[in-house]
């Protein structure tokens, strides 16, 4: 039989009735709270999961992994209030980008970067926010940051809030949440297989140095534990007077450390922060001992300024050296790290330009011979078997971007889709660089196929970008011309692969009555991925496309009146 109720016990509602209960309870409760945040973080942990964008480093050597978690307070340059920001992180002339968040002052990407192994320990990190606006348009700095390597521990980088430089981020206080990590997958054998780099280049043999050395190495200058000492070199620092000390050579510095008296110079310069080095003839100034110029870009190494001799009026330091027991042992191990850090890829391609050149068109060529044979399937499934003409082109909105009646020939006109040196012009004033082609190929009677290939000048999208574009042209049926069909694909813009641009050239002969032709210009966009801001991208492109056509036909009607000139003197 249920007892009776007495004491606290109510109706319905039963109490604890001993310590032993209460106690219990409590663990229980807990207990239960324990395993209910568990369960939050690790839903909270799924919606909040980080996107790699499919890229992973590859690779043994240095590997540098950035996580972009979110922003705070970036700044808008528009009237809605709202920015459409997108990060750009640069490191050793690799660049990775974030995906774009529309219409976010606090953003939150939770995306992760990795860098390819690299061979050479890293020394900075740029990071650049621009806010997008379409393809085409330059793209507004919202602020911008750089991580030191050499002046900051990896340790401390885990997880950072990073301040924004720039007069927007600045007014707002914008930052960034990060978290960078830097690690060496080979261990002391990159510190062999590095030096062994530089023997070479130098051709004189350089000595690993011992575990001490490298440790006062970096508490002379500060330094993360895992730069090491290359070499270095008794000299003299010519500011006023000459100035007696050591000159340290690692991976990723160049320092200087002198004491006169009591009195302590010290600095170091990075490798990269250096945008010249010059040899002076020996004269009666320097004691009759080469000098080594050292000029750095415009605003750098300003930490190092007072052990500079000039600055000129661009804001470039520059560091005179002299009076090296073996200069040109020093000469060489100088050049041959600078090499190795500074120069830009671009500018490791100049130095060998003409058989880059001549490998690239090459390899074009291959490609696209490789492309023809390889993958006809795939082709024939781009076009319509019945007239030619690009499957889903259709289903495409063509609008009108040029149309205008030139006082030139059709003939002269079809100049623009021959490979000849008249294209190749009209297309670098049209911004389009690095321009080639394949050769046309009969794919049916009257109809023909080829490949294009460039790059977009910096003038025309920051973001620099490939284009790669497919080309068909054909007799019309009911008129005296051409048509030129055309598709491409962006690589490297963002939202690139969002969309195919199509695009149609009319070009039909005004009769014998007139020298001229009628131009008429169509484009479209194919969606390949919905996005919300189609429109914004669609006026972009258009007003770039019909600037483009006005430079190229204007152009041809150049060349042609310059070519009817010199025909009749």
């Amino acid at each position: 039989m249920p007892s009776t109720i007495q004491g606290l016990e109510f109706g319905g509602l039963d109490l604890p009735d001993s310590i032993g209960e209460v106690v219990v309870c409590g663990v229980l409760v807990l207990q239960g709270e324990r395993v209910m945040h568990l369960i939050s973080r690790f839903m909270q942990a799924r919606v909040q999961k980080g996107s790699d964008h499919g890229i992973k480093a590859t690779g043994d050597g240095w590997l540098l992994t950035v996580a972009l978690v979110e922003g705070s307070n970036l700044p808008t340059v528009d009237s809605s209030g709202l920015s459409d920001p997108f990060v750009v992180f640069t490191c050793n002339g690799k660049t990775r980008t974030s995906s774009i968040k529309f219409q976010k002052s606090d953003p939150r990407w939770n995306e992760i970067f990795e860098f390819d192994a690299m061979d050479d320990p890293p020394s900075t990190l740029d990071v650049e926010v621009y806010d997008f606006d379409g393809p085409f348009d330059e793209a507004v700095s919202l602020g911008h940051t750089k991580t030191n390597f050499v002046k900051s521990n990896i340790s401390d980088l885990g997880d950072v809030w990073v301040p924004l430089q720039g007069k927007l981020a600045q007014a707002c206080q914008s930052k960034l949440h990060l978290r960078i990590f830097l690690n060496n997958t080979r261990g002391s054998n990159i510190i062999k297989e590095y030096l062994t780099k530089m023997e070479k280049e130098v051709g004189k043999k350089i000595k690993l140095r011992s575990p001490q050395t490298n440790s006062a190495f970096q508490k002379l200058f500060k330094l993360p534990p895992e730069e090491f000492l290359i070499n270095d070199f008794t000299c003299h620092l010519k500011r006023r007077m000459p100035l007696q000390g050591r000159l340290f050579l690692s991976a990723r510095i160049l320092g200087f450390h002198g004491d006169l008296f009591g009195h302590k110079t010290n600095f170091y310069l990075l490798w990269e922060d250096i945008e010249d080095i010059q040899v002076v003839p020996p004269t009666l100034a320097s004691m009759g001992s080469p000098i080594v110029v050292i000029t750095l870009h415009p605003g750098k190494g300003l930490d190092a300024k007072h052990g500079a001799k000039t600055q000129n009026a661009e804001g470039r330091l520059k560091f005179h050296f002299q009076s090296f027991v073996s200069f040109s042992v020093a000469h060489r191990t100088i050049m041959a790290l600078w090499k190795a850090r500074s120069l830009s890829p671009e500018q490791k391609e100049e130095i060998t330009s003409e058989e880059s050149d001549e490998n690239g068109l090459r390899m074009l060529e291959e490609e696209s011979s490789s492309i023809k044979s390889d993958d006809d399937s795939e082709n024939r499934s781009l076009q319509n078997e019945e007239n030619g003409s690009y499957l889903g082109s259709e289903d495409v909105s063509m609008f009108v971007v040029y149309s205008s009646v030139l006082s030139v020939p059709a003939s002269f006109v079809m100049e623009l889709f021959s490979g000849s040196a008249l294209e190749r012009i009209a297309m670098d004033r049209a911004h389009c660089v690095n321009y080639s082609t394949s050769p046309w190929e009969f794919e049916k009677p009257d109809v023909y196929q080829r490949q294009a290939y460039y790059k977009f000048d910096i003038s025309v999208s920051r973001y620099g970008g490939e284009v790669t574009s497919s080309q068909q042209k054909s007799r019309l049926t009911d008129k005296n011309g051409w048509l030129v069909e055309e598709v491409t694909t962006l690589h490297g813009v963002p939202l690139g692969d969002y969309f195919t641009l199509h695009t149609k050239y009319q070009i039909e002969d005004q009769g014998s009555r007139s020298m001229g032709c009628k131009v008429v210009v169509y484009f479209g966009i194919a969606w390949l991925k919905s996005t919300k801001h189609n429109k914004k991208i669609i006026k972009n492109i258009h007003g770039n496309l019909q600037d483009r056509m006005m430079i190229m036909f204007s152009t041809i009607e150049k060349e042609f009146v310059s070519g009817k000139q010199q025909i009749q003197t």
